[in-house]
């Protein structure tokens, strides 16, 4: 997942830590889906000092493939292009590091830039490539606020913003058995669902600590594939049937918020811009009565 922004409403302040630059090496491509994949990487290091959550960066000016659309991108900005960020999919207990990356597309109008890295790292990343990735960071992750305050998470993803949530429910089932998660996951397509097989193995393991719901929104007869997967977007009601009344409990929301372009363009036409994934899940968490330090969020847009 890239993202443009990255914020939490975590009040403990984020260990201090120092990031390291790396060479990598891609020991295997895992397609999850037609546009998103999994590249398990291997640094050479037999213990990495990360949390499940974190990110990773990695500078497109490392690959020659590029080299023409970064300098083209640069004359047309006027500046430097900046390193990618990409949540991991890993968690820390286990042998590689792995980041998950979702192809991002241009859409003429709505895209100022096309992609520059994602559709390199996505499409033509083959098992032997070397990179150069930078680590570990951000405050995503399951602090020990949050673990002395509850034993339920309710994670709420759309899309890539179930790469990190991914790493914190498996690093939890292992050091936290006694936490319990809800995974709220909506896509547009049963093909489209990143970790499908992983996550069924998952809660058929772990039944008593995580459940999952998926929500479809181009899938009208979602109910067919099963109780827990439902059409439509996340709302309200969905919201109420699954957070607990008491909200004794913790949301970590991640997934597609208004971007940066978007905003620029409602200004000019004077209008308020459109809510996306994030901007509607937080207004609907308000409404239910959730406090600010009951949620941590990412955006990306």
């Amino acid at each position: 997942m890239t993202f443009m922004s990255q914020i939490s409403n975590q009040a403990e302040a984020p260990e201090r830590r120092r990031i390291k630059e790396l060479e990598a090496m891609v020991a295997e491509v895992i397609h999850e889906t037609p546009d998103t994949t999994t590249l398990v990487l291997f640094t050479g290091n037999d213990r990495l000092n990360y949390e499940a959550g974190h990110f990773l960066t990695i500078d497109p000016h490392q690959f020659d493939a590029l080299e023409r659309f970064t300098s083209f991108l640069e004359d047309l900005k006027g500046k430097k292009e900046p390193p990618r960020a990409y949540s991991m999919s890993s968690a820390p207990h286990e042998r590689y590091v792995a980041i998950t990356v979702k192809e991002e597309r241009y859409n003429s109008g709505t895209t100022k830039y096309p992609p520059l890295l994602s559709p390199l790292l996505v499409q033509q990343t083959p098992p032997g490539t070397k990179l150069i990735i930078t680590g570990f960071t951000g405050p995503y992750t399951l602090g020990a606020r949050i673990l002395a305050k509850t034993k339920h998470l309710i994670h709420i993803c759309a899309g890539s913003g179930s790469v990190p949530n991914f790493a914190i429910i498996k690093s939890a089932l292992k050091d936290h058995p006694e936490m319990r998660h809800t995974l709220i996951y909506s896509n547009r397509s049963w093909d489209d669902v990143i970790f499908r097989t992983q996550l069924e193995s998952i809660e058929r393991m772990n039944s008593e600590q995580l459940k999952v719901i998926h929500t479809l929104t181009r899938d009208s007869n979602a109910s067919a594939l099963g109780p827990n997967v439902r059409s439509g977007r996340i709302n309200m009601n969905l919201l109420k049937e699954l957070v607990p009344g008491d909200l004794d409990c913790h949301f970590f929301v991640c997934g597609p918020a208004i971007s940066s372009a978007e905003r620029a363009v409602a200004r000019e036409q004077g209008v308020e811009p459109q809510p996306r994934f994030l901007e509607s899940v937080l207004g609907d968490l308000k409404t239910l009565g959730a406090a600010r330090d009951q949620i941590t969020y990412e955006s990306y847009g």
